[in-house]
C-alpha cells in the first residue's frame, strides 16, 4: 500500500498548469517553478518532480510515462507472486517424489 499523499491531486494539476502557463507567457523557463511553488506554498522539488512527470506524460521529455510505470509495477508484483508459487510447487513436488519413490529413504 502506498503512503498518503501530502498534496491533493487538484493542487498538483493546478500547480503544473500554472508553471506551463507562466512559461508560455514569459517565454522563460528559469525561475517559474520557484515562483509558482512559493505562491502556492508547495515544496519546490515536489513541484519540479510533478512538472517533469507531466512533460514525460505529454511527450515533451523522454522517460517512463505514468501509465507505463504503473503497469511495470503491476507486472513486477505478478512476477514475485509467480516465483513464490513456483518455489512452493517445486518443494511440494520434491516432497511427493520422495514419498512415492520406494528406493529413497523416508
Amino acid at each position: 500500500m502506498s503512503a498518503p499523499r501530502k498534496y491533493p491531486d487538484e493542487l498538483r494539476e493546478r500547480a503544473v498548469k500554472m508553471v506551463f502557463e507562466l512559461r508560455e507567457e514569459t517565454g522563460n523557463k528559469t525561475g517559474t517553478i520557484a515562483r509558482v511553488a512559493d505562491r502556492l506554498g508547495v515544496h519546490r522539488e515536489a513541484l519540479r518532480t510533478w512538472v517533469r512527470q507531466a512533460e514525460i506524460d505529454g511527450g515533451r521529455r523522454t522517460g517512463t510515462t505514468s501509465p507505463d510505470a504503473a503497469r511495470i509495477a503491476e507486472l513486477e508484483r505478478e512476477v514475485r507472486e509467480l516465483r513464490r508459487a513456483n518455489e512452493i510447487l517445486k518443494a511440494a513436488s520434491a516432497y511427493f517424489a520422495r514419498e512415492l519413490d520406494p528406493r529413497l529413504p523416508r
